[in-house]
């Protein structure tokens, strides 16, 4: 196996600000929620997928949605990158789905202005009228490093800072 990188917390600071604009709240209460965070694990062995354990209790009924600071960044090796996916368990039984499809974690992320803090936006996409409801501490997402390749003429240079869109900007 290679070391494709190392997952870390991001800073309760940079935490708490994203918690707090996302679900309101405040300081002692997004303070207990990050001291709750669990780094991404592999369950077995054999295991591709590093799984994303939710911070918060959620409900999602069909059609909703929910955006999720993970409180969780990643340094990866230059030639890596991180794709995210729903657990596969929960894009079966619920059609459970990234707004994105799948997520892409460049190496350059890392060093971002928000450091690197990963979010998921999730839907309940059930065609079946099934409603999620998914405990804290419960893998929601899953991850797999994967090695990527650049052309002979590649001459990008610029340099990130920002999440979500930031490389088009």
């Amino acid at each position: 196996m290679q070391i494709a990188g190392k997952f870390e917390k991001v800073s309760f600071g940079q935490f708490c600000k994203d918690w707090l604009e996302t679900f309101g709240g405040n300081e002692d209460s997004a303070r207990e929620i990050y001291n709750r965070i669990r780094l991404p694990l592999r369950a077995t062995a054999g295991s591709a997928g590093y799984d994303f354990f939710s911070p918060l209790n959620f409900t999602l009924a069909p059609g909703e949605s929910i955006k999720i600071p993970t409180g969780i960044r990643v340094r990866m090796g230059e030639g890596w990158v991180l794709t995210c996916y729903p657990r596969s368990g929960l894009g079966f039984k619920y059609r459970l789905q990234l707004n994105n499809t799948v997520g892409v974690i460049d190496s350059d992320y890392y060093g971002s202005s928000n450091e690197g803090h990963i979010f998921a936006k999730l839907t309940n996409d059930s065609r079946e009228g099934k409603t999620l409801e998914l405990a804290a501490g419960t893998g929601f997402m899953q991850a797999i490093f994967l090695p990527f390749g650049v052309t002979e003429d590649d001459e990008a240079a610029a340099v990130r800072d920002g999440g979500f869109g930031s490389t088009s900007r």
